[in-house]
């Protein structure tokens, strides 16, 4: 247990078995115990100044349910660059991100309770009436039983319940008799065939309209699902049969929460990201707290609080020892294997896992949840926003910040257990920040790229039901909310249940079946709420105290492993073989391998460590050669940069990377494929040249502009329809001779993208680009000068006239083939066929990437299908005077025996969530 665990000498006690209405009130006793200390320790902020950051939070909700009920409505999501609702069917499929959408309006539905906690009663009682009106939930469709779960089931569950509470208060929703609740029970029932395994672990995906296994169901056939798939169902499920009194629901989710636990591994008490729902045998034995499992630990504990079953609790404690036993290296939280625990499974953190430090506040160890939200804001604070994966040295792993509110839910988790103003700094640099580089005309769009700054045509329903509502709550005061929210468990997606219902309908047997699988340290179950003097210990500096050695934790890094080395060299032992210093002419390099595993554990681990820092150093230098990804800005009258297009980058030309920005006006040139002398020099004298791709070689196109005097290009894709939303993006190389003559930077849009730029040309004839690596700031003066209209008159200049394309922005992120957060879809490649006659073998390029093509002769792209992550920002600690060619051969040949560990950590590599 940490310093920071809960403590017996607080004074309120809970009896183990006592009623749940004084479990409740201790609980809410507790929490203003712990809100009350430490509020001395930066400079406060004042009334005014929450109260203007609060109104901020309120206008921002608006822009962002505004437009979705202005242009998406009733489509499931916005569609915030092109200003159209996302249908299911009707946009290119995203693979598994799509199966959130059911065609059930899924964003109102969401976004019900927000509406109440955001003080806008008329608009809740206006949106309820539409979902009663307009929503079906018998839709021919497959949709994921753990979304729908959790924000459908979740979100009409979270209105019910205000809305009988604004009924009591009785001046709004009068009118109100159940008919969510109604909703809600017909979808409970519609989700229950999902369940029908011998397992009891759910299906991954239902038919809303058909069920599982129906030749017209389309689903039933998978095997696998994750942990909290099948984990995170017990509180809306309970809650469905406590209002109801159904209590067939609460029973499935029960023996689902049995069964893994059940399968947990017994000597490290972890559990799996995925497993097998009708044989129980994990399928991916690595384990941590973030995507895959991440909420199955959340649910444990906040069914405990809303249940008042201590079963729930006496699992989630003997989880918790587990994962701070091997999970966490403060300020890391690193996934191991289940069964070799002090074994790391991967070197990077997936942004998932930033809820954490808000269910460490809900247990009670607040130390460790400190550390883990400062190394995470640190890494905020370096890139903005926080990469949806990045290393254990804090460079991007997957670029791609979907606006996920887990952040902001720790933040203010640990602002109402510290009540330090620190938190509330914290709040307000994420509200400048979505502003700033999120907020576009129609919405708030999601970052393709933090490093580029490109957006995705994407906003997420879990953004307006969670971002806002975190946000605002941190920033109000207990007066400006409408009811008390202490009365209320947050779900997953921050949807509201009342505390009260664990009196409600309790025929559910409660056996504790804990005690039979396991023996439990009884210092993990304190009945107690935490120690506000072990939190806080007379310093009303502790939680800055804590903060202070990791302000630069993200530029000076050091993980366990390495600690443990260096620890072990200071007494004299000899540190292990590294795979980065391995020379494989040196006699006693080989004889260490040769001792690998033969000689102690600590020999084994330090052997698959050699093996894991192996294909990682391969993969970093096999990437080498690519280039990172650039970003076409419009920065011109009505955009002012708040538009950002992904482009690819060119292997030839001047490297946007290491000179200043190109910035100019945009002219197409004559002929449009710059495959000969320009027709038109005037035209494109001091401007950036627009040029078609197709036959001729870029660089041959880069040098008939450049002779025209064009200070930059940008090829557009001749293949009509092309887009980064459906197809990876690729580099543009050279044509197999000198290209030193080439000074003007060349830039690769897909059809899609670049048909913004010509709508834009088309209507508003000068348009001006910035050709940067990353994107720039917004000029806020020359905006605020254009707009003497309302936004609404601004939205309908910038966006409807001008955006009639598609505007996703999809920056393939070089770093991962793709993010396994949202999809398992593999991207489709253009039809890419034509001149690939004549190309000499040293001019084309070796295929090594899924995501990023490299492409000699315009028109013929190489996959470079599997190329590991770019590290575009720090260089790698190799050494250079040893080639990896040469280093293949005795590896294969002496670590024969390690066939098994190599194709697990190659799996590992391939990241499929």
């Amino acid at each position: 247990m940490s310093e920071a665990g809960g403590g017996r000498g607080c004074g309120c006690r809970v009896p183990q078995r006592a009623p749940w209405s004084l479990v409740a009130a201790t609980a809410s006793l507790c929490l203003v115990l712990a809100t009350s200390v430490c509020t001395a320790r930066a400079a406060p902020m004042s009334r005014e100044e929450k109260q203007k950051l609060g109104n901020q939070v309120l206008e921002m909700f608006d822009h962002a349910y505004g437009n979705y009920m202005e242009h998406a409505y009733p489509a499931d999501e916005l569609m915030p660059l092109t200003c159209r609702g996302r249908v299911r069917g009707q946009e290119p499929s995203r693979g598994d991100v799509d199966d959130a959408l059911g065609k059930f309006s899924l964003t109102l539905i969401d976004s019900l309770d927000t509406l109440v906690v955001l003080n806008k009663t008329k608009e809740f009682e206006d949106a309820v009436r539409k979902v009663l009106r307009d929503v079906n939930l018998d839709n021919d469709v497959v949709v994921s039983v753990f979304e729908t779960n959790i924000r459908v089931l979740g979100g009409l569950l979270g209105g019910h319940s205000l809305a009988i509470m604004l009924k009591e208060k009785g001046e709004y929703m009068q009118w109100y008799n159940d008919e969510l609740l109604q909703m809600a029970k017909q979808l409970g029932y519609r989700l229950l065939p999902a369940f029908n395994t011998t397992s009891g672990l759910p299906y991954p995906r239902i038919n809303l309209k058909f069920g599982i296994r129906k030749p017209e169901a389309r689903t039933g056939t998978e095997t696998d699902t994750c942990t909290a798939c099948a984990g995170t169902l017990i509180l809306e499920f309970a809650a469905l049969s406590r209002f109801t009194g159904a209590t067939i629901f609460e029973e499935y989710a029960r023996k689902a929460l049995d069964f893994l636990w059940e399968k947990r591994q017994r000597s490290s008490n972890l559990v799996g990201v995925t497993i097998n729902i009708h044989t129980g045998d994990w399928v991916r034995k690595d384990s941590g707290v973030g995507a895959g499992i991440d909420s199955y630990y959340e649910y444990l504990l906040k069914a405990y609080v809303l249940l008042g079953d201590d079963s729930f609790l006496e699992r989630f404690n003997t989880h918790y020892d587990a994962i701070m036993r091997y999970i966490s290296q403060p300020p890391l939280l690193l996934d191991v294997h289940i069964h070799k625990p002090m074994l790391n499974a991967r070197t990077w953190m997936d942004s998932l896992l930033a809820f954490f430090p808000g269910l460490q506040v809900l247990k009670g160890d607040i130390r460790p949840a400190i550390e883990t939200h400062e190394m995470l804001y640190q890494v905020i604070k370096k890139h903005n926003f926080l990469p949806e994966a990045f290393t254990t040295d804090f460079r991007v792993h997957w670029a791609q910040h979907p606006l996920r509110p887990e952040f902001a839910e720790s933040t203010y988790f640990l602002y109402k257990a510290t009540g330090d103003p620190y938190y509330l700094e914290v709040g307000k640099t994420l509200i400048e920040n979505l502003n700033k580089y999120a907020r576009v005309p129609c919405g708030f769009a999601a970052m393709k790229d933090v490093r580029t700054g490109s957006h995705e045509d994407r906003m997420d329903s879990f953004f307006l039901a969670e971002m806002f509502k975190y946000l605002y709550l941190l920033f109000a005061d207990k007066e400006d909310i409408i009811f008390d929210i202490e009365d209320y468990i947050f779900t997953t997606e921050a949807h509201l249940l009342p505390l009260w219902l664990s009196t409600t309908n309790r025929s559910i047997s409660k056996k504790n079946t804990t005690s039979e699988y396991t023996e439990l340290d009884d210092s993990n179950f304190d009945w107690t709420c935490p120690n506000t003097q072990i939190l806080f210990p007379n310093d009303p500096l502790y939680a800055q105290s804590i903060r202070e050695p990791l302000k630069n934790v993200v530029d000076k890094s050091c993980p366990r492993g390495i600690i443990r080395v260096e620890e072990s060299f200071r007494s004299g032992a000899k540190p292990p073989l590294r795979a980065r210093d391995f020379m494989a002419t040196n006699p006693e390099h080989l004889e260490i391998l040769k001792k690998m595993g033969a000689a102690s554990a600590i020999d084994a681990e330090d052997g698959l460590r050699f093996m894991q820092e192996m294909i990682e150093l391969s993969s970093q230098q096999q990437k080498e050669q690519q280039l990172p990804p650039r970003a076409v800005q419009i920065i011109s009258h009505p955009f002012f940069g708040r538009v950002v297009l992904t482009a690819g980058p060119a292997q030839f030309g001047l490297d946007l990377s290491k000179h200043k920005e190109t910035r100019g006006f945009v002219a197409s040139s004559k002929p449009y494929n710059g495959c000969s002398e320009l027709t038109n020099p005037e035209a494109v004298m001091g401007k950036i040249a627009l040029i078609q791709r197709g036959q001729c070689m870029f660089a041959e196109k880069a040098r008939n502009i450049q002779n025209a005097g064009a200070i930059g290009g940008i090829v557009i894709d001749d293949n009509e329809g092309s887009s980064s939303d459906t197809a990876p993006l690729f580099q543009m190389a050279g044509d197999g001779k000198d290209t030193d003559d080439i000074k003007i930077p060349m830039l690769f849009l897909f059809s899609k993208e670049g048909s913004i730029i010509l709508d834009a040309i088309r209507e508003h004839e000068e348009v001006e680009v910035l050709l940067s690596d990353k994107a720039r700031d917004r000029d806020p003066e020359m905006e605020s000068e254009d707009q003497p209209s309302s936004e609404n008159d601004s939205q309908s200049q910038s966006v409807e006239q001008t955006l009639s394309l598609s505007q996703t922005v999809d920056l393939v992120d070089q770093e991962t083939p793709e993010n396994p957060l949202d999809s398992h879809s593999e991207p489709s490649s253009p039809a890419d066929t034509e001149e690939t006659a004549g190309l000499a073998p040293s001019e084309q390029i070796p295929s090594s990437t899924e995501n990023l093509e490299t492409t000699s002769l315009d028109g013929e792209c190489t996959d470079l299908d599997n190329q590991p992550k770019e590290q575009s920002e720090t260089e790698e600690d190799s050494n250079p005077n040893v080639s990896w060619g040469k280093k293949v051969q005795p590896i294969d040949s002496i670590l024969a025996d390690w066939n098994e560990d190599i194709e697990a950590f190659e799996m590992m590599e391939k990241d499929e969530l």
